[in-house]
């Protein structure tokens, strides 16, 4: 597989990562825990360097999950984990009980907590998983810098940041990426975020690559969730790409985005991920995966997308999708 680095921070990712939020228990449906590790180990078995995941997927099952998927091969991959979003444990509702808080004392607290979870004794990347708005960046960048310097971080970077977020949390810590959501149908970073990283040294760690399952295909214009996925809302962090009224016009154009990836001898998942590497900013694109089988249909998306069938994808997307993300509009913070 590829190789790109985080802009010119040193590190190097394989181009397609691990994305562990499936992992997290009670947030993506059922799933067999064997199942899921052995999706783990193909991945890095057809290449993949890089493993996400997050103190928060599944309150912490995620994590734990994740460590034993990487034993014995946890020298030779990037752990990611983010932290800074803690649970609200009298909410029975996981969909809706997390907030973000980033006291410092409290994040110092859990990247111990996430090392013994992950049960390793540092962690590669670490990210402030969304942003603290009742408090200043300098804050958890300064903890960050603390735990660098304890050895148990390597490099740190932020997830779901603005321009401006990402301006003021530089001066305390050197974040090398900026993980955000963008797919087919959510290109809302790229009018301003996505130039301010690459100006910037850094790289993007593009997550939802395959539209949290809409891009799988397997989608029809009547699906449901179970009871506690979060998507059972329709809610895509600002945007509203399956809710109700959209979800119909987007399987509809799903299915016409397959023609194209047969048109090219790749599946729908492939041409999604492949049009995610297209953008030069990105350094990595996140696709999970809960069997052997969806992780090395994954791996099938590293291939260059001609510009030509890159342009043929975005207008369909624009003319007939519905709910979707476009350039300029606001990322969710």
């Amino acid at each position: 597989m590829r190789k790109r680095m985080f802009g010119d921070s040193g590190l190097e990712t394989s181009v397609i990562g691990y994305g562990g939020w499936p992992m997290g228990r009670g947030m993506y449906g059922a799933f067999d825990d064997d199942e899921a590790i052995a999706a783990a180990r193909a991945s890095f078995d057809h290449g993949v360097t890089l493993f996400d995941t997050a103190a928060v997927y599944g309150w912490g099952y995620g994590e734990r999950l994740m460590g034993k998927a990487l034993k014995g091969i946890r020298e030779e991959v990037i752990l990611v984990t983010k932290g800074a979003r803690e649970w609200v444990r009298d909410d029975p509702d996981r969909r809706t009980a997390t907030i973000s808080d980033s006291d410092p004392k409290r994040l110092l607290t859990s990247i111990d907590e996430s090392l013994q979870r992950l049960q390793t004794d540092y962690i590669d990347l670490f990210l402030i998983h969304w942003p603290d708005h009742t408090r200043a960046f300098s804050e958890p960048m300064d903890a960050l810098e603390k735990a660098k310097q304890a050895g148990k971080i390597r490099h740190t970077g932020v997830s779901n940041f603005n321009v401006a977020m990402m301006t003021e949390s530089r001066i305390s810590s050197p974040i090398i990426t900026n993980q955000i959501g963008y797919h087919i149908f959510d290109r809302r970073p790229e009018q301003d975020v996505m130039p301010y990283v690459q100006e910037n040294g850094m790289g993007i760690m593009a997550y939802g690559s395959l539209a949290h399952g809409l891009l799988t295909g397997k989608w029809g214009p009547e699906t449901t969730f179970a009871e506690d996925d979060w998507r059972r809302a329709g809610y895509n962090f600002g945007i509203n790409t399956w809710g109700p009224e959209h979800l119909a016009k987007n399987v509809a154009v799903v299915e016409k985005l397959k023609v194209i990836a047969a048109d090219n001898g790749k599946t729908i998942t492939q041409l999604a991920i492949a049009w995610v590497l297209a953008n030069e900013s990105v350094s990595v694109a996140l696709a999970g995966s809960v069997t052997p089988q969806q992780a090395t249909q994954n791996v099938g998306g590293d291939w260059d997308i001609p510009a030509e069938v890159k342009k043929q994808i975005d207008d369909l997307v624009l003319s007939e999708g519905s709910g979707i993300g476009l350039p300029g509009m606001e990322i969710a913070t």
